[in-house]
C-alpha cells in the first residue's frame, strides 16, 4: 500500500530486507533512496537511524541531501557493533516550496503588492518553525517572520534574512515537515574493525621443528611454532591461521605429493581429520597438548596476533564419528562409505559429511566443537569448503555462536559461483575467499576491484595471494617482481588480505607444468624453512602492512575508483575514507619483466580535488614528493619498484559526502 508520498529504491537493502546489510564501526554507511510526490511542491527525506538494543543514544535523524530531482543521499557512521536499523521517511517541505516560489517571483519582477500573500504564507511558516528549531534559533525565525510582515521595509530587506544562509542552516537541522510518510525499516549488522580489516599469515605448526643433524625435517610442535610469532608480527600481520591441528587419519593416508603409497614416515594431510587419538575436539599428539595450545594462544596475543583455526567438516576413515555415526556419511550400495571427490581430484583419505540424515545430531556436534575451541581462545575460524555444506546449516551455526560471542569471525574458503559466494555471506560469514588469485590482466583486475567496492554491503573478500592449494601460473613464471606485484594489489584492493608461508621466499615450483599444486606440497610433508635468507620479500610485506595501518583509506572497502591509464600493463585506482578524508592512489606495473610507462589521468572530482589544481603526493615506497595534476607521466621498472602507493591530499570535509556517494547505485546482487 502506498503512503502519502513515495519512497522507492532504498539502498542498501539485501534480499528484500530479509538479510541485514553489513557495516563497520567507524566507517561511513551510505544510504540512498528515491522520494517523490504529485505536483510541484518540494519533498524531502530523513534518514532515521536506530542504534542496537541496549546501546546509549537511541535514534538519530539525518536530513538527506537532494541529488538531481528525486534521489536523496544520507549516511551515518556507526560507533558500536551490533544490529542497527534505518529507514527513509519522506515529507512535504513547505519552506523549500516557499523559498523556490518566492525567489522565482522576485526574479520575474513581481513587487511587494503582488507578493502580499506569499509574504504572509512565509511568515506563518516561520512561526511554525519556532516549534521545530533549536532553542538558540527561535529568536532568529521570529525576526524573519517580523521582517516578512513589515510593510515599511523594502521588499529586498523583507526577504534578506529569510533567504540568508544562517536561516537555511537552522532550518536544515530542524525542518518543518508535513505529510510525513514513514519508510520501511531495514537492518544493518555493524561489526568491529578487527572483523573487517586484517592481514592473515598461514603456516603449518608441524613444519617448525627444523632439521636433525643429518638434515632431515623434525616434526614441529605448538611450542616450536611460538618462535615464528615475533617474525610474523614484525611483518605487520595481525592474524595467524593454522591448518587443522587435529589427529591425522592413518587409513588411506596420503604420501608425499599426494601419492597413494605412503611410507611409515609420511605425516599425511592435516585435512584428513581423525584417528584413534580423537577427532575435531582433539590435538594431534605430535603437536602437543591442550595446555600447549593455550600457551600458543597466549604467546600470539602477546605479539598482537589473533589465532585463526581451520574448521574442516570432514573426516578420515578412522575418525571416531565414522564408527559411532555412520549415518553422518554417504554409504554406497556395497556398504562402504564414499570418500571425497572433486573430479578429477580424489581424496581417498577423507569422508565428506552428509548433513541430511541426522541434522539435529550433526548440527549439535559441530556447534559443540566450535564452542570448545572458542573456550580454548579461538575467535576466528577459516571454514574449509563451506559451499559443499547446506547454507541453512551455516546460518543456524553462525547465528547460534553470535548470540553469545558476536565477535567471532568466520572466513569462508569458498571458490564458487557468485550466487553461492554471496549466499554464504548473507548466511552470516564475516569474510570470504575470492577469485582474486586468477585475476591477472588489467581488465580483469579493474572489474574485480570495482566489484569488491560495490559488494561492501554484503561480501567481504579476503585476498590471499597464495594458499597451500593454489600456486598460480603467474607466480610460477613471473619471478620475484610478480610476488611483489600480487602482494601490492591484494594489500590495497581490499581491507583483508592473506599470505601463505613461503610466499616471502618466492616459492614457485609446481608439481608439474600446468598444475597449481606446489612441488613437495606442505599438505603432505614437513617443510622447514630458513627465513633468515637475504633474498626475501619480507621487507615489502612489512611496508604494505605498515601503510595499511597508517591510512584509513586502505582499511575500508568502499570508495574504490579506477582511473584511466594509457598502458594496458599499468593499473591505477584510488581509495578514500570518507570519514577522515584520507586518500591513497595505487599505480601498479602488472608486467614483472619489463619497464612500463604511460600517463595516468586522474578523475579529480572523484578525489575531491578542484579541476586544474596542482597538488603534492607522497610516494610511500620511496618517500619522494611529487607535484601532480590531472595528467601524470608514470614509469615503473619492476626490477626496482613495481608500484607507486601515493598519499594524496585529504579530501576536504565539505566534499566527503559527495565522494562517498559517487556512482552509488542499487546493486542487483542484493
Amino acid at each position: 500500500m502506498h503512503g502519502r508520498l513515495g519512497v522507492d529504491n532504498v539502498s542498501p537493502v539485501i534480499s528484500l530486507g530479509k538479510v541485514p546489510a553489513k557495516a563497520t564501526v567507524g566507517q561511513i554507511f551510505p544510504v540512498s533512496a528515491t522520494v517523490w510526490r504529485e505536483g510541484h511542491d518540494a519533498v524531502s527525506a530523513t534518514l532515521v537511524v536506530r542504534r542496537p538494543a541496549g546501546a546509549e543514544g537511541g535514534r538519530s535523524k539525518i536530513t538527506m541531501t537532494a541529488v538531481g530531482d528525486d534521489s536523496r543521499h544520507g549516511f551515518f557512521v556507526p560507533d558500536v557493533p551490533g544490529l542497527w536499523s534505518f529507514r527513509v521517511d519522506a515529507w512535504s517541505d513547505p519552506l523549500a516550496t516557499w523559498f523556490n516560489a518566492i525567489t522565482k517571483k522576485v526574479d520575474a519582477g513581481q513587487g511587494a503588492d503582488m507578493l502580499a500573500n506569499d509574504l504572509e504564507i512565509g511568515a506563518r511558516l516561520f512561526e511554525q518553525a519556532q516549534e521545530k528549531v533549536s532553542r538558540g534559533a527561535i529568536s532568529l525565525v521570529q525576526e524573519v517572520a517580523r521582517d516578512l510582515r513589515d510593510e515599511n521595509l523594502p521588499l529586498e530587506e523583507r526577504l534578506t534574512l529569510a533567504l540568508s544562509p544562517k536561516v537555511r542552516e537552522a532550518l536544515a537541522k530542524r525542518p518543518v515537515r508535513e505529510m510525513l510518510t514513514r519508510g520501511e525499516e531495514y537492518h544493518v549488522l555493524v561489526e568491529p574493525l578487527s572483523s573487517t580489516f586484517g592481514s592473515w599469515y598461514e603456516f603449518f605448526p608441524r613444519s617448525t621443528g627444523g632439521t636433525d643433524v643429518e638434515g632431515n625435517p623434525v616434526h614441529g610442535t605448538l611450542l616450536t611454532s611460538e618462535k615464528e610469532l615475533p617474525r610474523i608480527a614484525a611483518m605487520g600481520f595481525d592474524t595467524v591461521y593454522l591448518p587443522p591441528i587435529h589427529p591425522i587419519g592413518e587409513v588411506n593416508r596420503k604420501g608425499r605429493n599426494n601419492t597413494l603409497t605412503p611410507t611409515k614416515e609420511d605425516v599425511g594431510s592435516p585435512w584428513a581429520i581423525g584417528s584413534k587419538d580423537g577427532g575435531h575436539e582433539a590435538i594431534h599428539p605430535q603437536l602437543g597438548t591442550v595446555e600447549d595450545f593455550a600457551h600458543f594462544v597466549s604467546a600470539a596475543e602477546e605479539n598482537g596476533l589473533r589465532v585463526a583455526l581451520d574448521l574442516a567438516l570432514q573426516c578420515a576413515p578412522d575418525h571416531p564419528w565414522a564408527k559411532a555415526h555412520p549415518e553422518w556419511f554417504n554409504v554406497l550400495p556395497d556398504g562402504t562409505i564414499a570418500y571425497a571427490e572433486n573430479p578429477p581430484k580424489k581424496y581417498q583419505d577423507i569422508y565428506p559429511l552428509n548433513f541430511d540424515n541426522d541434522p539435529e545430531g550433526i548440527y549439535r556436534e559441530v556447534r559443540d566443537v566450535v564452542r570448545l575451541w572458542i573456550q580454548r581462545g579461538v575467535r576466528t575460524f577459516r571454514v574449509d569448503n563451506p559451499h559443499t555444506k547446506p547454507t541453512n546449516f551455516w546460518h543456524w551455526l553462525i547465528a547460534d555462536i553470535h548470540r553469545t560471542d558476536p565477535d567471532v569471525v568466520f572466513l569462508a574458503e569458498a571458490f564458487t559461483r557468485p550466487p553461492r559466494l554471496y549466499g554464504l555471506a548473507k548466511a552470516g560469514f564475516t569474510q570470504s575467499y575470492s577469485y582474486f588469485t586468477w585475476k591477472t590482466t588489467k581488465e580483469e583486475l579493474e572489474e574485480f576491484a570495482t566489484d569488491v567496492a560495490e559488494g561492501a554491503d554484503v561480501f567481504r573478500p579476503n585476498l590471499f595471494v597464495n594458499t597451500p592449494d593454489i600456486l598460480h601460473e603467474s607466480l610460477q613464471t613471473g619471478g620475484p617482481a610478480m610476488f611483489a606485484i600480487r602482494a601490492a594489489l591484494a594489500a590495497t584492493m581490499s581491507p583483508l588480505w592473506g599470505v601463505y608461508s613461503g610466499y616471502e621466499l618466492f616459492e614457485h615450483q609446481p608439481v608439474h607444468e600446468g598444475s597449481e599444486e606446489y612441488l613437495d606440497s606442505e599438505k603432505f610433508e614437513l617443510r622447514p624453512r630458513d627465513f633468515t635468507v637475504e633474498n626475501s620479500l619480507a621487507p615489502w610485506l612489512t611496508s604494505l602492512n605498515k601503510w595499511r595501518k597508517a591510512n584509513p583509506a586502505l582499511q575500508q572497502q568502499r570508495n574504490l575508483h579506477v582511473h584511466e591509464t594509457t598502458n594496458e600493463h599499468i593499473i591505477a585506482y584510488s581509495r578514500i575514507d570518507a570519514v577522515t578524508g584520507n586518500a591513497v592512489l595505487v599505480v601498479v606495473n602488472l608486467d614483472p619483466h619489463n619497464v612500463q610507462e604511460g600517463t595516468v589521468t586522474l578523475d579529480l572530482d572523484a578525489l575531491g580535488i578542484t579541476a586544474g589544481e596542482r597538488f603534492e603526493v607522497l610516494d610511500l615506497p620511496t618517500n619522494q614528493i611529487f607535484s601532480w595534476g590531472e595528467e601524470n607521466y608514470i614509469r615503473l621498472d619492476p626490477e626496482f619498484q613495481v608500484a607507486h602507493i601515493l598519499r594524496l591530499p585529504d579530501v576536504p570535509e565539505s566534499r566527503r559526502a559527495a565522494v562517498a556517494f559517487r556512482d552509488e547505485e542499487y546493486d542487483p546482487r542484493g
